[in-house]
């Protein structure tokens, strides 16, 4: 008796009870096929001992199956530093690329490098993924040159009407809002910011914007005065603290817009002989992992890391893949601690 050829795609759509171009497209990973069909074609496949011939496959598909990661090093004195809300999302993106068969090759790159051109040049991987970036206008053009490229990528950040291309954000507007509905329930009526409030960082702002507006609701006064511009690291959130405190004017609250800025502030504040949340509530944003450590633990905004990974890496599938896709925004949630709590 002749020796039957290895499985195909026909046999495991045969198996399966859909068609060759489903079977096609669950093996890719599309976001099209439903998690049961996905499963059914999967144990389909194992049954037959189908194994996909990648190289074949990516020839076929001019697809190289690696996606590009660029981590952007934030403007700090050794231009060493990473802000570990991105480490933490860069654990999310290695899982779902690994979920999807593809592999995730990671670049650390300088702001001030022409990696918009380079990258998309070299042709290493089938799309990109992009997290960190400074100064969006001063980074906007590059995406823009991207898009015109015809690069395929995806941004982490700020989801503009403007934007030139695709981003998956979370709510800064409201993440902004809860912290400061919380630190007024705590009877809190003068209460600062510590970050950026332009369109230069517009997470930032958008977390200020949802900050004053609350206050504007409560009938109380957005000082000028009260907002310092920060960077998110601790060595800034510290200085803008110091420049807070020598304006003499009284506060008895903090929002800052990342943890980062406000472990910082809070470092300031206790070198200063004033007590959290005793003389001043605080509260910060990401819940990075140092922020349930700190003394005390740090009232914040949680960002899920976990579905902003999923989230990266189905949008930029689907833009490899000539599917509909677009910028999206995701909840986030506030985690009340000691930090803030008063009486």
């Amino acid at each position: 008796m002749q020796k039957k050829d290895k499985a195909t795609s026909f046999d495991i759509a045969h198996r399966a009870g859909v068609s060759q171009s489903t079977v096609s497209r669950a093996l890719r990973g599309s976001p099209l096929v439903s998690e049961e069909t996905r499963q059914r074609i999967q144990q389909a496949a194992t049954e037959l001992k189908y194994k996909v011939d990648k190289n074949a496959s990516n020839l076929r598909t001019r697809h190289s199956g690696t996606l590009a990661l660029l981590l952007f090093e934030d403007p700090t004195a050794d231009e060493s530093h990473i802000n570990p809300f991105f480490l933490s999302m860069l654990g999310s993106i290695t899982r779902a690329c690994a979920q999807r068969g593809y592999d995730l090759l990671v670049s650390f790159q300088q702001l001030s490098h022409d990696w918009h051109a380079d990258y998309a040049d070299t042709r290493k991987a089938d799309g990109i993924i992009l997290l960190g970036y400074g100064d969006y206008l001063a980074y906007r053009d590059k995406l823009a040159m991207l898009v015109a490229q015809g690069t395929r990528s995806v941004r982490w950040g700020a989801v503009l009407p403007d934007q030139p291309d695709i981003s998956i954000g979370c709510d800064n507007f409201l993440g902004g809002q809860d912290v400061t509905r919380h630190l007024l329930e705590q009877g809190c009526r003068r209460v600062a910011y510590l970050g950026d409030a332009s369109s230069h960082y517009p997470e930032f702002f958008a977390r200020y914007r949802g900050y004053a507006q609350v206050l504007h609701e409560a009938g109380l006064e957005v000082d000028p005065g009260l907002q310092v511009n920060a960077e998110s690291s601790e060595q800034s959130g510290y200085a803008a603290m110091e420049a807070l405190l020598g304006r003499d004017k009284p506060f008895d609250a903090l929002f800052a817009a990342s943890d980062l800025i406000a472990i910082g502030a809070m470092r300031a504040l206790a070198d200063h002989g004033k007590s959290v949340p005793g003389d001043v509530a605080v509260a910060g944003f990401d819940d990075i992992p140092t922020a349930s450590f700190v003394n005390p633990p740090l009232t914040t905004v949680r960002q899920d890391t976990g579905q902003a990974g999923q989230a990266l890496v189905n949008t930029l599938l689907q833009l490899i893949q000539n599917e509909p896709a677009g910028s999206d925004m995701l909840p986030v949630r506030l985690v009340v601690r000691k930090s803030s709590l008063r009486g």
